[in-house]
C-alpha cells in the first residue's frame, strides 16, 4: 500500500489526489499524462516549446501543493532541477536546467540518460557541476545482470539492494552508484518492459 493509500502508485507513473482537485483543471498536456497513465517525461511536446516549459511549471506548481503524485524521473525532476523556471543571464531570459545536449569529445551527446554498452554494461553522460565539464560515467557489471529484469519485478529484491546500497544518500550524479541506484526509473528506455518508480 503506498503512502496515499491508492495502491496505485507503484504502478502508475502519475496520479491526481483527486480529493483535493479536479482532472478537469489540468492542463491538455498533464491530462495526457493522466489518462494514457504515462510519465510526465512521456509528454507530446517538443522539448524546449513554451508548452513544455509550461507543463513542467504546471506540475511543479501542483507538486508543491501536493496536488498530484509523481514517482521516478518525474519526481527527480520536479525536486532536483528548477526546469520549468527562468533565469536571467547576460541580461536574458533562459530555462534553468534545460541541458539535453552537450559536446563530448568533438561530438554531440543526451546528457542524464543512461545507455547500454560502454566498458561496463550501461553509461551516461553529465555535466560535472564543479568543473563544468561534460563526462561519461560507466556503471553496472558487465559480465553480470542475465536476470536483471526479473530482480526489477521483485520489490522484495530492489528494497534490498536500495538498503545495501544506501541509495537515498547517493546524491552524485557524477558517480557510478548514482546511476546504478537509479537504473529502475530508465529501465523501459534500455529496452525493459516498464520503468519502475523510486530506487532499486
Amino acid at each position: 500500500m503506498c503512502k496515499c493509500g491508492c495502491n496505485t502508485c507503484e504502478t502508475r507513473p502519475f496520479t491526481l489526489n483527486e480529493n483535493k482537485t479536479s482532472k478537469s483543471l489540468l492542463s491538455e498536456g498533464l491530462r495526457y499524462c493522466l489518462e494514457k497513465e504515462k510519465p510526465l517525461t512521456e509528454h507530446v511536446y517538443r522539448a524546449g516549446s513554451k508548452a513544455y516549459f509550461n507543463l513542467w511549471a504546471e506540475a511543479r506548481t501542483l507538486y508543491s501543493r501536493n496536488l498530484i503524485n509523481v514517482s521516478g524521473t518525474d519526481k527527480e525532476i520536479l525536486t532536483e532541477t528548477d526546469l520549468g523556471h527562468f533565469g536571467m543571464y547576460e541580461n536574458k531570459k533562459v530555462p534553468l536546467d534545460f541541458i539535453f545536449e552537450a559536446e563530448y569529445q568533438g561530438r554531440e551527446v543526451e546528457l542524464n540518460k543512461p545507455k547500454r554498452g560502454g566498458s561496463k554494461k550501461f553509461f551516461v553522460y553529465v555535466r560535472d557541476p564543479k568543473t563544468k565539464n561534460i563526462k561519461k560515467v560507466s556503471f553496472g557489471a558487465k559480465e553480470g545482470g542475465q536476470r536483471l529484469s526479473v530482480k526489477l519485478d521483485d520489490p522484495a529484491k530492489r528494497s534490498a539492494f536500495s538498503k545495501r546500497h544506501r541509495c537515498p544518500q547517493k546524491n552524485d550524479k557524477t558517480k557510478p552508484s548514482y546511476w546504478s541506484c537509479r537504473l529502475p526509473r530508465y529501465w523501459k528506455s534500455l529496452g525493459g518492459s516498464k520503468n519502475y518508480g523510486g530506487f532499486w
